[in-house]
């Protein structure tokens, strides 16, 4: 589905982002992993070369723009070319009331899904446009993006500024060849989500039941959709954004 693409995976050395890497790899794609812990991405992207797939790990934090650049530089070096950019780097935290969190927290929660989002957009689309031939962006949102779910308010606002900027890139440069959307994603059975159970017990039973199926996803079923978005088979979508939440933002 990905073969002869090049695609930049950030927040790839865990939960959906290591499975979108090893995911994409197996769909023919060179894949371009970036995360702040080195280590990581850079065993994930060896078994992929292990496997016969091709994999540059290249260490980065998604909230400096110079970090971004150079990561897509590398990208660009190392393949040719810049195809598809899935933004996945996320932080969250829940159980804490608006009043009663810290502004730091807040502006944590800002840099890492909103910021980073924009940092990773304007140097992916500027590479793609250099290129002339497209691309597409996938950014990673959530039903929190939607709906109120229990996170924290500044989680949500984050996520909601996720979708904003999908509609506005989706609007700015369909003309151009370049395709942006987001996944709204449900409850996901990732290292980051296990950190927010572990500090909020109470919280996984309404995770879980306000799914129509009941329970969590699986990183890889959030990874498929990313996938698809990617693809060519999903040439007519964008600005759109795509729920991979078991049915939790239609009930």
């Amino acid at each position: 589905m990905l073969a002869g693409k090049t695609v930049m995976i950030t927040g790839a050395s865990s939960g959906i982002g290591a499975a979108a890497a090893r995911l994409f790899a197996a769909e023919g794609a060179a894949v371009v992993l970036t995360a702040r812990r080195e280590q990581l991405i850079e065993k994930i992207a060896a078994e992929i070369a292990e496997t016969g797939g091709q994999a540059l790990a290249v260490a980065g934090d998604v909230t400096v723009p110079a970090d971004v650049r150079r990561v897509v530089d590398a990208a660009v070096e190392t393949y040719g070319r810049l195809d598809g950019g899935f933004n996945n780097a996320g932080w969250a935290t829940a159980g804490t009331p608006l009043h009663e969190t810290d502004d730091a927290v807040f502006d944590q929660v800002i840099d890492v899904n909103v910021r980073g989002v924009w940092n990773c957009m304007k140097a992916q689309i500027t590479a793609m446009l250099a290129d002339g031939r497209g691309g597409a962006v996938v950014n990673t949102s959530s039903a929190a993006g939607v709906v109120a779910t229990g996170a924290t308010a500044s989680y949500i606002a984050a996520k909601h500024a996720v979708l904003g900027l999908t509609k506005a890139g989706g609007d700015e440069y369909g003309r151009r060849g370049i395709r942006v959307n987001a996944l709204v994603v449900g409850s996901t059975r990732t290292e980051l989500m296990d950190q927010v159970l572990a500090d909020t017990p109470s919280l996984e039973e309404s995770f879980v039941s306000r799914s129509m199926q009941k329970r969590m996803a699986d990183p890889v079923e959030v990874a498929q959709a990313a996938a698809w978005l990617l693809s060519d088979r999903s040439s007519f979508v964008t600005g759109g954004s795509v729920p991979v939440d078991g049915g939790w933002t239609a009930a």
